[in-house]
């Protein structure tokens, strides 16, 4: 395949501290796969959440499939991810101890040709931490062209 897909949620790391990542499959219709592989996909405000022994991801924007029929899927559903028992378990361990949220950072398809998801164990940040993560990305911006300078 050729043609690489991967779509980033660059806002996740501006907003959370990424403390684990996972990579789980997801279920999805066959027009979905289609609008992804046409890269129409939206992760600014997606999270996972739990709905009994099952992770879920919510606010996934993948928007219709523009050649569908009249059975083209709803852009907002709620899309079962596909991990092992063992790391379902962690996650809902840590997120019901710690407080700790579940955000999806990008989706990508690799060899297999099958969608992944790649999700993150986070916690938020604070406003000052913010700050902090621009101050320091501006430093090392300036130093990488002081550096090209010379």
């Amino acid at each position: 395949m050729a043609n690489r897909i991967n779509i980033k949620n660059k806002k996740a790391y501006f907003d959370y501290e990424i403390i684990e990542k996972y990579t789980a499959g997801i279920q999805l219709y066959g027009t979905e796969i289609k609008s992804i592989r046409l890269g129409k996909v939206s992760l600014v405000e997606s999270y996972c959440v739990f709905h009994g022994p099952e992770l879920f991801v919510k606010g996934l924007q993948i928007a219709e499939y523009a050649w569908a029929s009249h059975n083209n899927h709803d852009p907002q559903r709620e899309r079962k991810l596909l991990l092992n028992r063992k790391e379902l378990n962690k996650l809902q361990r840590k997120v019901r101890e710690s407080g700790l949220t579940i955000i999806a950072l990008r989706i990508f398809i690799p060899e297999s040709g099958y969608a992944k998801i790649e999700i993150a164990l986070a916690k938020g940040k604070k406003q000052y931490d913010k700050r902090e993560t621009i101050k320091r990305k501006d430093t090392q911006r300036q130093m990488e062209r002081m550096h090209k300078i010379k």
